[in-house]
């Protein structure tokens, strides 16, 4: 049986890696430059990372408000020749300016509600006056020019 090796005076000992060997071999300013080096490059690779992300992001955005914005369009479309019809309807009951003027009347009054339902929200929103009251709550000597005489 030769090849086998029963005996036990040999130990076994991995092979040195290449970065053991320089930890041995060189000196420690010059291992942490390395690291500095290779954290500033990790660093660079990050942001240049974010840019593309952001860059595809942003991209994505355009895209999507674009396609909103044509949606928005053609929607003004339909409610003008739903009107437009509307009013051509009317105008076999009660005449072509009588039509109008009640289709008129009709967007003017869902403007209304549009418009005090919008004024009702915005006066709901409370950002700056949350905020002055957190500032009254600090102390005074807290506040500057407190300690000005």
């Amino acid at each position: 049986m030769s090849g086998i090796h029963t005996g036990g005076s040999q130990a076994y000992e991995p092979s040195h890696t290449t970065a053991e060997d320089r930890a041995a071999n060189e000196s420690l300013g010059s291992l942490l430059g390395d690291v500095t080096r290779n954290l500033s490059t990790l660093m660079r690779q990050e942001l240049e990372l974010a840019k593309a992300e952001l860059r595809e992001s942003g991209t994505k955005a355009g895209k999507g408000a674009g396609m909103l914005g044509g949606a928005a369009i053609a929607g003004h479309f339909v409610l003008l020749f739903l009107s437009l019809a509307l009013m051509w309807g009317l105008a076999e009951l009660v005449g072509p300016g009588w039509s109008a003027v009640i289709v008129a009347v009709i967007w003017g009054i869902i403007a209304a509600v549009l418009a005090l339902i919008g004024k009702k929200e915005l006066k709901s929103v409370r950002g700056l006056p949350v905020t002055a009251e957190t500032v009254k709550d600090i102390p005074p000597t807290l506040k500057p020019g407190a300690n000005t005489p």
